[in-house]
């Protein structure tokens, strides 16, 4: 992957990630960042948000999108790009964003990993990491759930199976 593609993939994963782990750490997200998890719950497209924290200490993000366009559509929204000029203020974002997935792919869970080295503080213009993750999957066919599903309802799986506890 070139640099500039890092980066912006890297863009994507820090803002949304950043924005929902300072709310669950209880501390205000740096001067002038965006609530990227809440701008996401309702941008169109979207199927469903989920946050968690890993027992390794990773923070997570899951967000369902209905296909490439609705992802494209949140990557150029304002919620979005607000967040990169927060993050990276200065630095262009003239690539378009996946460039490499089929623009038919359907449905895609997108998945915000982020390791911090330390809770930022207040003060803190931006957040120290020691890794960041951002990575793309569809559902397979099948599938079950017994009471409910980690998936928003609206995600439409082939094969997918329910049952009452």
């Amino acid at each position: 992957m070139k640099l500039c593609e890092l980066v912006i993939v890297g863009s994507l994963a820090l803002t949304v990630s950043c924005a929902w782990a300072s709310s669950a750490l209880a501390q205000p997200a740096p001067a002038g960042f965006p609530d990227v998890v809440g701008a996401l719950r309702t941008a169109p497209g979207c199927l469903g948000v989920e946050t968690a924290r890993t027992a390794s200490g990773k923070r997570v993000v899951f967000a369902w999108f209905e296909n490439k366009k609705a992802i494209v559509d949140w990557y150029y929204g304002d919620a979005h790009q607000q967040a990169m000029k927060t993050v990276f203020p200065g630095l262009p974002f003239d690539r378009r964003p996946l460039p490499d997935l089929a623009d038919d792919s359907g449905p895609i869970l997108a998945i915000v990993s982020v390791t911090f080295v330390e809770p930022p503080s207040p003060e803190a213009a931006s957040m120290r990491l020691s890794s960041l993750a951002i990575e793309l999957y569809g559902p397979l066919p099948g599938g079950v759930a017994v009471g409910a599903r980690f998936a928003p309802d609206a995600l439409k799986v082939r094969g997918f199976r329910t049952f009452e506890p």
